[in-house]
């Protein structure tokens, strides 16, 4: 017989290794937490902070209010780099998501021979080094009359462009940068999403006489929503936070012309050009809300689609 002292000694031991348990299994989990925090989340709650500060990263802060909120919307050329971001957003990434699900399909298909060697080769723009990647569109949209872009419009019969000084000419190579480096990504979220569905349903849809039009309409679109709705958001939220390839492209001029200049080109040049860390907080804490409108708008348009459907039948 156990006595009920023995039963309260198990009891404390098994609550005991229960905590130990749980403390163990924090420990693991806290780096995530802890590097988080460090470069993540304090970092952001700086920036709010500073938002409402004047600060030259060395003299003391300053409490300004809503000053630096005012100061950039009142700017022209703020809302010149809001027009730019998403000018250069939209014809960047619009047709990336597009061409990705095409790609995506072609790859899909059972018969297409190296279908790994495609695959490969249409990922490497996205692991490619962005000096390699500067180096390739500066010669292909040089200004110059030889260069390969200024070739092909010769051939069609228009005249050559100064891409990296006209203003629709910037935009344009600079899209083409974005779709060619990041079309890539999307493809294999859509290949991955395609190889998702069950060959079971497609196989239902062709004994109940679908076509395979019908099928990819009633099938396939339905079932890669989720995939899409996942690429769209990335996409917007990349396209409002581009940086690097305006940058690469326009080189040390970057930042001295508003042909491209874009919102967080913006924000780094308040804040590392001319030293105003507050009205380049500010900037952040404005273009986040942009993001989160835009996210949302573009995700609830995207889902809705499906929504319609349904509530038709």
């Amino acid at each position: 017989m156990i006595s009920a002292n023995e039963k309260v000694v198990k009891k404390k031991r098994f609550l005991s290794e229960e905590k130990k348990d749980m403390i163990s299994g924090y420990l693991y989990v806290s780096p995530f937490f802890i590097i988080f925090a460090v470069i993540g989340l304090y970092p952001a709650l700086f920036s709010l902070y500073l938002a409402f500060q004047k600060w030259n990263g060395l003299s003391p802060m300053e409490f300004a209010g809503l000053n630096n909120f005012k100061v950039v919307l009142v700017d022209p050329l703020f809302w010149k780099s809001l027009y730019n971001t998403i000018v250069i957003g939209l014809m960047g990434t619009a047709p990336q998501l597009v061409i990705g699900i095409i790609l995506a399909f072609l790859l899909n298909l059972s018969f297409l021979r190296f279908r790994n060697f495609f695959r490969v080769t249409i990922f490497m723009p996205y692991i490619t080094s962005m000096v390699a990647v500067a180096l390739i569109f500066s010669v292909l949209f040089s200004n110059h009359e030889t260069s390969l872009a200024n070739y092909v419009l010769g051939v069609f019969g228009f005249d050559p462009v100064n891409w990296a000084t006209s203003e629709w000419g910037t935009k344009i190579a600079i899209s083409i940068m974005v779709f060619w480096r990041w079309v890539g990504y999307n493809t294999i979220i859509y290949l991955a999403g395609l190889q998702s569905i069950s060959n079971d349903l497609y196989e239902a849809a062709t004994i109940d006489g679908a076509n395979k039009f019908q099928q990819m309409i009633y099938i396939t679109m339905p079932l890669l929503k989720p995939f899409i709705i996942l690429t769209v958001f990335f996409s917007t939220v990349g396209a409002l936070q581009l940086f690097a390839e305006p940058t690469v492209f326009l080189g040390t001029s970057a930042f001295t012309r508003d042909e491209a200049m874009t919102v967080v080109m913006y924000l780094y040049r308040d804040a590392f050009k001319l030293q105003s860390f507050g009205t380049a907080s500010a900037t952040a804490v404005i273009l986040l809300f942009i993001i989160i409108i835009f996210s949302a708008i573009n995700t609830l348009l995207t889902s809705g689609v499906g929504r319609k459907k349904e509530g038709a039948k």
